[in-house]
């Protein structure tokens, strides 16, 4: 089942991969689609529940779609600006680093730790995980 969903998530990457391509996006957008919603783990400077919020925040798919819809809603509506096109990348950013994510097994986190994930724990096990 696992290499399934990991199957699943490495479609999801290459078909943001496809639309960045057909868009004809700066290479600049590539770096930010490898590193940059980790930006939402300095919240783990302050502490483990703050990193956790700010991390799923740039790693969560529904805020990801959000973007996407609205961003194509202005290209739609033919009010196109910097502003709507920033949302529809952004959005495409997000979804495809989430993605990316997830096919290499790193998911939303929990508040309690770093390791502790909607997909199971990262890492060797530390004996924190049955402490649940």
């Amino acid at each position: 089942m696992i290499t399934l969903l990991r199957l699943e998530e490495a479609a999801q990457f290459l078909l943001i991969l496809l639309v960045l391509v057909m868009k004809g996006v700066a290479w600049w957008v590539y770096l930010l689609l490898l590193i940059g919603p980790d930006i939402g783990m300095v919240g783990y400077l302050l502490n483990t529940r703050v990193g956790a919020f700010t991390y799923n925040l740039t790693h969560h798919k529904g805020i990801a779609i959000l973007l996407i819809l609205a961003g194509i809603g202005a290209e739609m509506g033919n009010m196109l600006t910097n502003v709507q096109s920033g949302l529809l990348l952004a959005g495409l950013v997000l979804f495809g680093h989430s993605a990316l994510d997830r096919m290499l097994g790193y998911g939303l986190k929990f508040g309690d730790s770093f390791q502790h994930t909607h997909l199971g724990w990262i890492g060797k096990p530390t004996g924190q995980e049955h402490a649940q």
